[in-house]
């Protein structure tokens, strides 16, 4: 016991690894936990919840950017008017970063909703499904940094994009994309 931790746990290096600060029941981990098991609370949530992001789902037309504290968020979306998204910018913590999508209002037949890839040389490898059809429908594409949920989209359209590389001047985003009619990517 001491003024700063109740506990401290060191490594060989004499590193601090695991404090129970004096006073608290907070524990602070300096690296990475890896847990073999559940884990469980008694009060409030660990984990499980996952963010979701109404910035989108609104009848108004939207441009905005996501961050990287949004990964694993879900983007809501309402076609109604014009969305714009922008992707984080270029930087190299943005692999792994992902986002899900989807379409709870129908988009109109003259309004898109685009995701764009921050830089002048990003790129989206996708897998585009069109929903209701059959697997010849799927489309392999990887020709542009904006993919556009097309005018009319259909409710419950949907998709999930992720950060594969990025070196901190453009990106490689893979997206999987299911609707109708199908997603582009330009």
């Amino acid at each position: 016991q001491g003024s700063t931790n109740d506990v401290t746990i060191k490594n060989d290096a004499d590193a601090d690894v695991i404090e129970i600060p004096t006073g608290t029941t907070n524990v602070n981990v300096a690296g990475n936990l890896t847990v073999a098991g559940n884990i469980k609370a008694t009060d409030g949530v660990v984990s499980g919840k996952r963010e979701i992001i109404s910035t989108f789902n609104t009848s108004s037309a939207v441009t905005g950017s996501l961050t990287r504290a949004q990964s694993g968020g879900i983007l809501l979306i309402d076609g109604t008017e014009n969305n714009v998204i922008n992707l984080p910018a270029a930087n190299t913590a943005n692999v792994g970063t992902f986002y899900d999508y989807i379409v709870l209002t129908i988009g109109a037949s003259d309004k898109t909703t685009i995701f764009n890839i921050a830089g002048s040389g990003g790129n989206f490898f996708g897998a585009l499904y069109l929903s209701g059809g059959t697997a010849a429908n799927a489309v392999i594409d990887n020709g542009g940094d904006a993919l556009t949920l097309v005018n009319s989209t259909v409710v419950g359209s949907r998709g999930r994009i992720t950060c594969l590389v990025d070196n901190g001047t453009n990106g490689t985003w893979q997206v999987e994309s299911v609707g109708s009619p199908i997603a582009t990517i330009a």
